[in-house]
């Protein structure tokens, strides 16, 4: 897994001593999950998907700007994640239906916080951006 510049954990068994997973091992899952829902598209995804079941081309029409490739690419990451399940129906042409399962159900509730945070700071963010802007664009700020 790829941490950083030069930062690559050794492939082990994923157990220490005790049986449990290696700290290291621990540390990449948590990385790979944040990692995945703060992806470009994840998040309009999971918010889609949390008021029930969506087709695919609902998902394309309702999330602005992603490609069907991107959105095949993301659906089969969040499966394989756990967060959706995907239920195939023997229709002509074939129904594919995604919903968010327990999981997503459980992180929906913190990007509702998240999202109630951003909102209220969304005015004081925009000052600092503007600010340090102007601090750039006239020389004065160290970097």
């Amino acid at each position: 897994m790829f941490l950083g510049n030069s930062d690559v954990i050794e492939e082990t068994d994923g157990l220490d001593g005790a049986g449990d997973l290696e700290p290291a091992r621990e540390a990449c899952t948590v990385l790979e999950a944040l990692n995945r829902i703060s992806g470009k598209w994840a998040i309009g995804i999971l918010l889609n998907l949390s008021h029930g079941p969506v087709r695919f081309t609902e998902l394309e029409r309702s999330v602005p700007g992603i490609s069907r490739r991107m959105l095949t690419l993301t659906l089969r990451n969040l499966e394989r994640d756990g967060l959706i399940e995907r239920t195939v129906y023997a229709t002509v042409p074939p129904k594919v239906e995604y919903r968010g399962t327990e999981m997503a159900d459980e992180l929906y509730a913190s990007l509702k916080g998240l999202t109630a945070w951003a909102e209220r700071h969304r005015d004081a963010i925009a000052r600092s951006r503007d600010s340090y802007d102007r601090e750039q664009a006239a020389g004065t700020g160290d970097l």
